[in-house]
């Protein structure tokens, strides 16, 4: 499988390499294990030239041979990936696509995390022109009923822990527009999962109003949350799909990928 690009020195370096790609990328595509024969039929590769390719990565445990003559991916992928996986930030993530959403908006987006019973927020985006008089510090605290990211986290808890939150807490408010009952709680949760998105309604701050989208990992875990802050009268509902998109972009860079069926 020679690439025909130009720009791609003949060197025999880079060919061997190339080969190996092609190589993995066939084992990468079958849940068993792969006959010689056949690997060399699909790349079309000398049966020779694939044998030595492929014991040159089980040397260095690429490739597993289950038995003589079949071949699978080795730990040593699965080993790295790990390592790749382990080191991988979701503020390092995140941070290009926020930017990027900051410049469309011009108002704060910020990155938080659940911590306990709050958000911490762990990185923002955020200009002069946003007209936002307080922009909650890197560092800072919020409840998680009184925030659009930390009522994500609460509706991905069971009912059973959504109480003893509430009771846990006494769900005490900041403003006069805090939730500060149960079952007005409950429906807002209830909300939150059917959308994907949750809001904060000067529930932390009186005249600022946000609203929230998740970020989710390769296991399809909620880690993070991304949110706009706004002043109450200049929250724009047209921002909500390019918040959505950019959690899309962050979370598929931890790997995540949406059940089947689901939108992405």
């Amino acid at each position: 499988m020679k690439r025909s690009d130009p720009t791609v020195p003949a060197k025999p370096t880079v060919q061997v390499i190339e080969r190996m790609f092609a190589l993995i990328d066939i084992l990468a595509s079958r849940d068993e294990a792969v006959s010689l024969k056949e690997i060399s039929a699909l790349t079309g590769l000398h049966p020779s030239t694939t044998h030595r390719i492929l014991n040159d990565l089980a040397t260095g445990r690429f490739v597993d041979r289950p038995e003589a003559g079949s071949y699978r991916l080795g730990m040593r992928l699965l080993e790295l990936g790990n390592l790749v996986k382990g080191r991988l930030s979701v503020r390092d993530a995140a941070l290009g696509p926020m930017r990027e959403l900051h410049h469309l908006i011009q108002q704060p987006v910020n990155l938080s995390m659940r911590q306990g019973d709050e958000i911490v927020y762990i990185e923002r985006s955020f200009g002069e022109r946003s007209g936002m008089q307080v922009v909650r510090a890197i560092g800072g605290r919020a409840p998680l009923h009184l925030t659009s990211v930390g009522k994500l986290f609460l509706a991905n808890d069971d009912p059973q822990r959504v109480r003893t939150y509430a009771t846990r807490t006494g769900l005490s408010g900041h403003t006069k527009n805090s939730i500060t009952q149960l079952p007005a709680l409950e429906r807002e949760l209830a909300k939150a999962r059917q959308y994907g998105t949750a809001r904060d309604n000067e529930e932390l701050e009186l005249g600022v109003r946000c609203m929230g989208a998740g970020i989710y990992d390769d296991q399809r875990k909620l880690i993070a949350g991304l949110s706009i802050s706004a002043p109450a009268d200049r929250l724009d509902e047209g921002w909500l799909p390019k918040l959505q998109a950019t959690v899309n972009q962050i979370s598929a860079a931890l790997g995540y990928k949406p059940p089947p069926g689901r939108p992405t």
